[in-house]
């Protein structure tokens, strides 16, 4: 099912039937939640102007929540919350302290488009929100999965995260998400057993091999499915993922090394992994030159903080140039972050808290034309190698 080629305008936002079976099948509603649902918006600032997408976005969340607050005795919550705050500046960088609750009575400045910036709330601490709250929906412009996996632990609620959410992303919301869940379960039993693995790269027709450790980790499922607490994940979804080791245990470093290639713009950049992170650039070029002042800078940066199967792709979805929907088509790896995902690096390994980031890296033709993963093994403790992704599609 290609959804890039659809009109904006020709896809409609779902009808509160819709929504409601995707509430109940994601989540696993049950009769009485006695918490809340709650939805959180970002806002657009100075330092990081609005956009006809993020616009959009709002309206999508807006509509969701008049829906939902018209349709609240036919729905286990005791109520449905709306938060709105003002962007923090980049990806995975934690939420404000407080939040404008936005009033079920709101008076929307346009009905048939709905402009949350326009819409004054009550500030409210983001906490005592979360507390209240069984689920919480985060359509906004920067990510706040990380944040809200950290968060989910104190809090004791499950989530959905949908950063960078699209209209052309509304079809997928309407998948199979137990046969999504069921083959991503395949991929994660399978990262579970594995002790490394070696990727092989070509890239404007070179070789490059890179081998990643993933002793010490165990694996996480982001099928669509966040149904018990303190879970929360990407929708759409659809990933199994990893967080190579990083040699935070004394005397047991990390193995991973080798050359990740990457694509950006008509720019393979190549990075040379020592010790599971980047540590030079070898190629050259006006991007090259970018990413080479970006890990002197921060250091961190460089870290290899995930290893993503996606599967998307075997339903037929094609990217859009969103990363939220994008790396599920397929592998990924990603920069930066992995503290989220249970590993040793967060804001504190950051010099600037401007510059902390989880960056993903899609390994499909889609994304990167000119950088093809050739093949992904996974070898156990026995060293038994098993292959994967071959040739642009799973093997198992």
């Amino acid at each position: 099912m290609s959804i890039d080629s659809e009109p904006l305008t020709m896809i409609e936002n779902l009808d509160f039937p819709t929504l409601r079976r995707l509430l109940e099948t994601v989540f696993a509603l049950r009769a009485g939640e006695e918490r809340s649902l709650l939805l959180l918006v970002d806002l657009p600032t100075t330092t990081r102007p609005d956009h006809p997408r993020w616009r959009d976005r709002r309206q999508i969340a807006g509509e969701w929540f008049q829906s939902l607050q018209a349709h609240r005795e036919e729905l286990p919550f005791d109520d449905v919350v709306l938060a709105v705050y003002p962007n923090v500046g980049s990806n995975n960088r934690d939420l404000p302290d407080v939040v404008a609750r936005v009033s079920p009575t709101a008076a929307f400045p346009r009905q048939e488009a709905l402009d949350l910036v326009e819409v004054r709330g009550e500030p409210v601490p983001l906490a005592r929100l979360l507390d209240q709250a069984s689920v919480v929906l985060a359509p906004t412009e920067l990510s706040a999965t990380a944040p809200l996996k950290l968060l989910a632990r104190n809090h004791d609620f499950r989530g959905a995260t949908l950063p960078d959410f699209r209209r052309e992303m509304i079809p997928t919301l309407a998948l199979d998400w137990e046969a999504v869940d069921a083959r991503v379960r395949v991929l994660a039993a399978r990262l579970d057993r594995a002790e490394g693995a070696d990727l092989r790269f070509v890239a404007n027709g070179n070789q490059y091999a890179l081998h990643l450790d993933l002793r010490h980790r165990t694996s996480h499922v982001s099928g669509g499915l966040m149904r018990t607490p303190q879970t929360v994940g990407n929708l759409p979804s659809g990933e199994a993922y990893i967080v190579p080791y990083e040699g935070e245990r004394s005397g047991d470093p990390t193995t991973s090394r080798g050359v990740m290639p990457v694509q950006l713009g008509d720019e393979v950049v190549l990075y040379r992994i020592e010790a599971n992170r980047a540590v030079e650039v070898i190629s050259e070029g006006a991007h090259s030159d970018a990413e080479r002042a970006a890990l002197t800078a921060e250091p961190a940066y460089g870290n290899l903080a995930e290893l993503g199967l996606g599967v998307l792709g075997a339903w037929g979805i094609t990217a859009i140039g969103s990363t939220l929907l994008d790396e599920k088509l397929g592998p990924h790896l990603a920069f930066g972050r992995s503290d989220h995902f249970g590993g040793a690096v967060g804001p504190k390994d950051f010099h600037d808290p401007e510059k902390v980031i989880h960056i993903d890296r899609v390994y499909v033709p889609d994304c990167q034309p000119q950088v093809e993963l050739a093949e992904l093994v996974l070898l156990n403790e026995a060293q038994e190698r098993e292959t994967i992704w071959r040739a642009g599609a799973w093997t198992v």
